[in-house]
């Protein structure tokens, strides 16, 4: 998958794309529906999508809690297993936030990336003030010569399927919910960092990844999958992963930590993805060290069962 920034000092030499545009948070069912209409049919046509980076609202809003449920590293990521031939990349800046819809398809649609196509959701908004609209788009696209098709909504048990249903769901502690809109299980991507070394002294070894913007689910303890995804490990494992803070042992900014049964290797420096597949209990404070490893006895029996009960390796 080629990846393509905006950028008025390089010219763009790609012609014939058809994309879907979106920010595409999540990347859950209703976005892949839209960026299953965005693939051409004439086979010269390049197949890609357009987002913006960083996100409108983290623009806008800075100091507001994280929302996202990806990192740009895991988007592009699962993108490309979507099969994209590109991933177009439009900064937002103050000077494009000020764009006037007609300019924007004018001269970044149009005149930059030559799109033939665009495939957009029937409640996207683009432009000044947000001004411009999916029925905006269409009739100023077609004055281009460039086909616009709105994609509808897409509901999953009449629950209409959104980034805002999947962070809810997050945040009460069901991730099977939130696999449902997202069409696989939530993941969290990133790269192995090094932590405390605690859980080594208590029998129980972690891999550990920092949480930082991303919005985070409900503190506590997972039954989960792990697939590390480069190095001489790679493969999917087993696990028991904890989110939160750590209160045990003080006040700590909030992390993940995962122990993969059958597996002590120090994987620093790798990344994975960690899916999570059941809330076992939340976060809670021990007064031992010996009540914590109870704890984690019984925490690591139930994760073990829940994966050995739906198959999923």
């Amino acid at each position: 998958m080629q990846i393509i920034r905006y950028n008025e000092e390089i010219k763009v030499t790609e012609k014939k794309l058809s994309v879907a545009m979106g920010n595409f948070d999540g990347l859950h069912l209703g976005h892949r529906s839209v960026i299953e209409l965005a693939k051409p049919i004439n086979p010269l046509s390049k197949f890609g999508v357009l987002t913006f980076e960083p996100h409108p609202r983290e623009f806008f809003s800075p100091k507001q809690e994280s929302f996202r449920l990806m990192t740009q590293d895991a988007k592009q990521m699962t993108l490309e297993k979507l099969g994209l031939d590109v991933l177009l990349e439009v900064p937002f800046t103050r000077e494009m936030s000020e764009l006037e819809p007609s300019v924007f398809i004018k001269k970044v649609l149009l005149e930059y990336f030559k799109l033939e196509h665009v495939v957009i959701g029937e409640d996207f908004k683009f432009g000044y003030q947000r001004k411009g609209d999916a029925r905006l788009l269409k009739i100023l696209g077609n004055s281009f010569g460039i086909k616009v098709t709105i994609a509808p909504l897409i509901k999953s048990n009449k629950i209409e399927i959104s980034s805002t249903a999947i962070r809810e769901a997050l945040k009460n502690g069901d991730p099977r919910k939130a696999s449902k809109m997202l069409g696989d299980w939530y993941s969290i991507v990133g790269t192995v960092i090094e932590g405390d070394k605690r859980g080594r002294n208590l029998g129980y070894p972690t891999i550990n990844l920092g949480l930082s913007g991303l919005h985070l689910p409900k503190f506590g303890v997972y039954s989960a999958i792990v697939k590390i995804l480069t190095g001489s490990h790679k493969g999917s494992y087993s696990s028991v992963v904890s989110i939160g803070e750590r209160p045990t042992y003080g006040t700590n900014h909030p992390n993940l930590e995962a122990h993969l049964f059958n597996f002590s290797d120090d994987i620093y420096g790798e990344k994975i993805a960690v899916s999570l597949i059941s809330f076992q209990r939340p976060e809670i404070a021990f007064k031992s060290s010996a009540e914590l490893i109870l704890q984690m006895n019984a925490d690591s029996a139930i994760a073990q069962e829940v994966i050995q009960k739906l198959e999923l390796l």
